[in-house]
C-alpha cells in the first residue's frame, strides 16, 4: 500500500541562529561543562532572546558543541541576537564561537528523550553556512542576507562572499556580516581552500536591496517582520566625512527635512519669531505616523541657505524632500513662503505664499503642515489632523519664549550647558506665565528642571519640585498626550530613578509619537541606568534614525563604550561627532582624553585644553574639573593652581556627585605634600557638604563625598561608614554609572585611610563591570597614591593596559 501524505507534516518558516564554539572538542571535559555553562548564561543574558522567549516565539536546540536558536518573528532577530551575544563575549575572551544564520522550513519534532528538537531543510542548511566560518564570523546565507538588505540598519554591514561548494556538493551563497566592533571581516579559511562554484567569481562587495521581492512567501513574511518590529532601523554612519547617514541607502518616498527658514525681516531680533514658525511646522509634520520627518536637532546646522546643496542634505539626513521657506514679518502682517523640493531630482513639487494678519501664522502653518501631508500623499488620521490644526498658544509672545528656550536646551550639551539650562528655565517660565494654558511650555519646563536636577547644577528638593509641579500642569491640560507621558517619563528617570515606570511611560509616549527621537533616546539612558549596555546603544541608535546629526546622542554612544572600555568604537563614534560639531569643546576633550584613559598619554589631553581656553577664555569654567584632573595626573602644581582659578565658587559636578570648591584645593595640597593646606581645604569642604546633606539625608552620592572629606581629614571610621552606607544607598542595580562611581570612591576612601586590603576588593569590583576606572587613571592619578607597589594593584592597573 502507498504510503499517504503525513497531515501532520506542517513546515513552518524559522529564522535559525546557530552557535558553536571553535576548539570545543580540544578542550577537557571539566572545561568543555564550565564554558557550556558560561555560554549558556550569556546567550540567555541577550535582550532579544529574552524578548523572544517571553512570547513564547523561540525554540533551542543543544548542539553538543553549541546551540540552535530558532525564532519566528523576523529575519532580523536572529542577528540582532548574534550581535548581542557577540559585544557580550567581549568580556569573555576565552570563549570563542562561530555563528550561521540562515532562514528557511523547519518541522518541530520530539527526540528519543521525548524533548522538542527541530528537523528540515531550513536547519541543514544552516549548518552548513555555520560550518564555513572561523571564530568570530557571523555568517549568513544569501537566502537571509536579501531579507536583511531591507534594513537599512543593517545594509552597510553586509558583505557578499559569492557562492561555494560545500559539504554533499550543495551550492552556497554566503554573506560576512561584520562592522567595526561586529564579525570577523577575514574570508574563512575553509573558503580559501575550497572550489568556488565559479571561477573568478565576484569580488567581497557591499550586499545591495533587492528592487523587489520576488517571492509571495519571502514578500509576506518582510511585511509580517516590519510590523511586528514597528520601524526600519538605521545603523549610524561611521565613514568618512563626505559621506553622511543616508549614503548608498534608499530612502523612504515619505520622507522629509524641514529647513531653517530664512529671516527677511528688516528687524533681525524676528529671528526667533521664524525660528518658531519653521518650529511649528516640523512639529505638526512630526505627529504624522505615515511620515518620516527629521528632528530639529539635525536640520539646525543647515540654517545658512547660502551653502545649502539639497541633494547633499538630503543624503545627509536620508531623506527623499526637503522643505525651505522664508518669514517676513511687518508690523501686524506676516508673509511666509515655502518650497517642497525633491531632493532627488531637484524638483520643485509645489510652493506657495502666504500673507496673513500676524494673529494668523498658527494657522499659516497647519495649512501648510497639511498642504505638504497632501503631496507626500501621506494618511492622516483624525486624531492627527486634529492635533496639526491645535493652537500651541494664543501668545506669540510666549511662543518666541519657547523657541529661544529650546534652542538653548539643544545647546546645552557643551561646557556652557548649566548656564543654558538655568536661562532656559527662566524663559519657560516666562512662557506659561504669560499663557498658562502653553501645554508644550510646562513640557519643555520640566525637561529644563529635571536636566538642572539630574546634572547637579541644583540637586535639591525645591528644584524636584518645580520639575513635578511643571509635569503635573502639562498632565492636566492634555493627560493622553505623547508629550506628556514623555515628559513624565524622563521626570522619573532624572528625579526618582524610577526606570521601571518610567519605561513604560516612554512606551505609552512612543505610541503617539511616531517621529520624536527623544522617546528612544530616553529608553537608551535607561536601558544604560539599568545596566543593559548593548540595549542602550541600540536604542539610542534608533533615534539616531529619526535625529541622525545629533551629536549629544552620538557622544551618549561613545560615553557607553567609553564606560565598556571599547576605545576603538569609541574613536569611531567621536570622528563621526567631530565631522558634525567640529568646534565644540565637549566632544573635542571627549576624542583627547581616550589618549589618556588607554595609553595613559597625557599629551592630547593637554594640548586641547590649553588650545580650548586659549581660543575662548570663558569656557575655562565648564571644563576646570577636567582641567584639574589632568593637572592631578600630571603632577603640574602651575597647571593645577590654573584650573582651580577656573573651577566656580559652588564647585563641580560629576555625574550625581558635587565636589566643593575648597575640595579641589585640598587634593592639590595633598597630591603636592602640603598637610597643612590639605586639612585647611578638607575642613572648608566638609562644612560645604555637611549643608549639602542637609538637604538630600539618603542620598548616596553626597554621603560618599562628605566620606572621601573625611578620608582626607583622617577621621577613617566615620569615612569608611559613610562610603559603605552610600553604596547601599544606590547599588549598581539601581544606577549602573553612579553605583559604579560610588564603588570606586568607596576604593579611594579604604586607601586613604589605609585599608589596602579592602581598597583593593573594591576595586576589583568595579574593574570587571563597566565603569570609568580606566588604565590612564590608574597608571596616572593620585587618589591611587597609596595603592602603588602593591603587587594586587599593580596586577588590576597591568589588565587594563592597551593589548
Amino acid at each position: 500500500m502507498s504510503a499517504e501524505p503525513d497531515p501532520d507534516l506542517q513546515l513552518e518558516i524559522a529564522y535559525i541562529l546557530l552557535i558553536d564554539v571553535v576548539g570545543y572538542s580540544k578542550l577537557l571535559v571539566n572545561e568543555q561543562i564550565e564554558l557550556m555553562q558560561e555560554l549558556n548564561r550569556i546567550v540567555r543574558g541577550a535582550e532579544c532572546f529574552r524578548a523572544a522567549e517571553g512570547a513564547g516565539k523561540l525554540i533551542r536546540v543543544p548542539t553538543g558543541d553549541g546551540m540552535a536558536l530558532l525564532f519566528f518573528r523576523s529575519p532580523e532577530q536572529p542577528v540582532q541576537c548574534a550581535a548581542e551575544i557577540s559585544q557580550a563575549l567581549k568580556e569573555h575572551r576565552h570563549i570563542q564561537v562561530r555563528m550561521g544564520i540562515h532562514s528557511g522550513p523547519v518541522k518541530q519534532v520530539t527526540d528519543v528523550n521525548d524533548r522538542l528538537n527541530v528537523a528540515g531543510a531550513g536547519f541543514n542548511v544552516a549548518q552548513r553556512v555555520v560550518d564555513c566560518g572561523d571564530a568570530g564570523h557571523i555568517l549568513l546565507s544569501q537566502h537571509l542576507a536579501d531579507d536583511l538588505a531591507q534594513y537599512r540598519y543593517w545594509q552597510p554591514s553586509l558583505h557578499d562572499l559569492g557562492a561555494w561548494e560545500v559539504k554533499h556538493g550543495l551550492r552556497l551563497n554566503l554573506v560576512n556580516l561584520y562592522k567595526e566592533g561586529l564579525g570577523n571581516p577575514a574570508i574563512p579559511a575553509k573558503l580559501k581552500r575550497g572550489p568556488r562554484w565559479k571561477k573568478g567569481g565576484t569580488p567581497v562587495r557591499p550586499v545591495r536591496p533587492l528592487r523587489r521581492v520576488k517571492f509571495a512567501l519571502v514578500a509576506a513574511l518582510l511585511l509580517a517582520a516590519l510590523a511586528v518590529t514597528g520601524s526600519i532601523l538605521i545603523f549610524f554612519h561611521r565613514t568618512s566625512s563626505t559621506s553622511g547617514p543616508g549614503a548608498g541607502i534608499s530612502v523612504p518616498e515619505k520622507s522629509i527635512a524641514i529647513l531653517p527658514f530664512d529671516n527677511l525681516s528688516d528687524d533681525k531680533q524676528n529671528a526667533y519669531f521664524t525660528d518658531g514658525v519653521q518650529d511649528e511646522i516640523l512639529t505638526d509634520l512630526a505627529r504624522v505616523a505615515d511620515l518620516r520627518v527629521i528632528s530639529r536637532t539635525s536640520v539646525m546646522q543647515y540654517r545658512s541657505s547660502a551653502t545649502r546643496n539639497l541633494r547633499q542634505i538630503a543624503k545627509e539626513l536620508g531623506v527623499a524632500h526637503i522643505l525651505e521657506g522664508t518669514v517676513q514679518r511687518f508690523g501686524n502682517q506676516v508673509r511666509v513662503s515655502a518650497q517642497l523640493i525633491d531632493a532627488r531630482t531637484d524638483t520643485h513639487v509645489w510652493a506657495e505664499r502666504y500673507d496673513r494678519d500676524l494673529a494668523d501664522v498658527f494657522a499659516i502653518e497647519s495649512e501648510l503642515a497639511k498642504e505638504i501631508v497632501s503631496q507626500l500623499q501621506a494618511k492622516l488620521s483624525p486624531a492627527e489632523k486634529a492635533a496639526i490644526e491645535e493652537r500651541p498658544t494664543s501668545d506669540l509672545r510666549a511662543y518666541e519664549l519657547y523657541v529661544r528656550a529650546k534652542d538653548l536646551m539643544t545647546r546645552a550639551v557643551n561646557v556652557r550647558a548649566e548656564k543654558n539650562l538655568l536661562e532656559a528655565a527662566d524663559l519657560l517660565n516666562e512662557a506659561v506665565t504669560r499663557d498658562p494654558m502653553f501645554f508644550l511650555g510646562y513640557c519643555e519646563l520640566a525637561s529644563a528642571h529635571d536636566q538642572i536636577y539630574l546634572g547637579n547644577v541644583d540637586h535639591t528638593p525645591a528644584r524636584l519640585a518645580l520639575a513635578d509641579a511643571a509635569v503635573k500642569a502639562a498632565l492636566k491640560l492634555r493627560p493622553d498626550s505623547g508629550e506628556a507621558h514623555l515628559a513624565l517619563a524622563e521626570h522619573l528617570y532624572c528625579g526618582f530613578l524610577d526606570y521601571d515606570r518610567a519605561r513604560q511611560e516612554v512606551e505609552i509616549a512612543r505610541r503617539t509619537l511616531p517621529n520624536e527621537s527623544k522617546v528612544y533616546e530616553l529608553a537608551g539612558y535607561i536601558d544604560r541606568r539599568q545596566g543593559r549596555w548593548n540595549e542602550s546603544v541600540t536604542n539610542l541608535r534608533r533615534a539616531l534614525e529619526i535625529d541622525p546629526n545629533n551629536f549629544y546622542v552620538l557622544q551618549q554612544i561613545a560615553r557607553s563604550y567609553d564606560f565598556l572600555r571599547d576605545f576603538p568604537n569609541e574613536i569611531a563614534v567621536l570622528d563621526r561627532v567631530l565631522t558634525i560639531a567640529a568646534d565644540d569643546a565637549g566632544a573635542r576633550l571627549q576624542r583627547a582624553a581616550i589618549d589618556l584613559e588607554w595609553h595613559a598619554d597625557v599629551s592630547s589631553m593637554h594640548s586641547t585644553i590649553e588650545a580650548i581656553v586659549t581660543q575662548n577664555p570663558a569656557l575655562a569654567e565648564g571644563l576646570a574639573s577636567v582641567w584639574l584632573d589632568l593637572a592631578l595626573c600630571e603632577r603640574d602644581h602651575a597647571s593645577a593652581d590654573r584650573a582651580l582659578a577656573a573651577v566656580p565658587a559652588e564647585g563641580y559636578g560629576n555625574e550625581g556627585f558635587t565636589f566643593p570648591r575648597a575640595w579641589c584645593s585640598a587634593v592639590i595640597a595633598r597630591t603636592h605634600g602640603n598637610e597643612v593646606g590639605a586639612r585647611a581645604g578638607f575642613t572648608a569642604a566638609r562644612v560645604e557638604a555637611a549643608k549639602f546633606m542637609r538637604d538630600q539625608p539618603i542620598y548616596g552620592p553626597a554621603l560618599c563625598v562628605l566620606g572621601l572629606i573625611d578620608a582626607g581629614l583622617g577621621r577613617k571610621e566615620e569615612a569608611i561608614g559613610e562610603g559603605r552606607r552610600a553604596v547601599e544607598l544606590l547599588p549598581v542595580s539601581k544606577d549602573a554609572i553612579n553605583g559604579a562611581l560610588l564603588i570606586e570612591y568607596l576604593a579611594v576612601i579604604y586607601a586613604w585611610c589605609g585599608d589596602k586590603d579592602h581598597a583593593i576588593e573594591q576595586l576589583a569590583i568595579v574593574t570587571d563591570m563597566p565603569s570609568s576606572v580606566n588604565y590612564g587613571q590608574l597608571k596616572l592619578h593620585p587618589y591611587w597614591d597609596p595603592l602603588r607597589g602593591d603587587p594586587r594593584f599593580e596586577k588590576i592597573v597591568a589588565s587594563l593596559a592597551p593589548k
